[in-house]
């Protein structure tokens, strides 16, 4: 199997060039796309840069741009390119690059910071007890809580490529509804008002890109739709 890698140093590179490497995936210890990272770093070039870690989907570390789409290599089994025989692996787009498959993630981790990513309760929070609430209310958070932050959404997102610093892109708008959407969050107004300029959520297309690469199969641009129609439900 060919694998092509994307490679790139800002601090010495004028240019990026594709290097190729040939892996058998026999030799390597698992059948995933990460597995076959992993033995060439280990074997055939240690210089090679990416970020790994729990290495189950979990983490969201791996991510990368895989053949033209975005994904964790963790979880992209390697039987999936038997019948091309060749893997391109891009850094994620639209994001600085430091070092060949790992971008800088400030700017993405800055726009998830401004949603306030906690539950704010002025006066029914225990600090003693659980925070219950029905399984109603809970099932309200299905589609929400699952989003690891790996970063593929926003970074296959071309309203976030032209304005990173005001468009909270894909993951960001996913995490505020989360709180939003919570019947232990008393300050969902607030919340909303501070989604109430022209970039932040509205800055949205809804092309589906965030939905189409999403390795837990959540759908951000319909929830950017729904905290739209909150946004009107509360007369903001």
């Amino acid at each position: 199997m060919l694998i092509s890698v994307y490679r790139y140093d800002y601090k010495k590179d004028l240019d990026y060039k594709m290097q190729d490497y040939n892996v058998n995936p026999d030799d390597c210890s698992g059948v995933m796309l990460l597995d076959a990272l992993s033995f060439i770093k280990d074997n055939l070039d240690e210089t090679l840069t990416f970020r790994r870690s729990c290495g189950e989907g979990v983490c969201g570390s791996d991510a990368m741009n895989i053949n033209g789409k975005n994904g964790l290599a963790c979880v992209t089994p390697l039987s999936k390119f038997s019948d091309s025989g060749k893997v391109v692996l891009r850094p994620l787009p639209g994001m600085p690059i430091i070092r060949d498959l790992v971008v800088d993630l400030t700017n993405f981790y800055s726009q998830y910071r401004k949603v306030k990513p906690f539950l704010l309760n002025d006066d029914s929070i225990s600090y003693e007890a659980e925070n219950l609430q029905s399984k109603e209310d809970r099932d309200k958070l299905d589609g929400l809580y699952e989003c690891i932050l790996c970063a593929c959404c926003t970074s296959a997102c071309p309203s976030y490529w032209w304005n990173p610093d005001k468009f909270f892109g894909p993951a960001a708008c996913l995490q505020s509804a989360r709180f939003v959407f919570d019947s232990r969050d008393n300050k969902t107004r607030e919340r909303l008002i501070d989604l109430d300029d022209q970039f932040s959520i509205f800055r949205c297309r809804t092309i589906m890109n965030c939905t189409y690469v999403c390795p837990k199969g959540l759908n951000p641009a319909k929830v950017i739709s729904e905290l739209r129609m909150e946004m009107l439900k509360h007369k903001i």
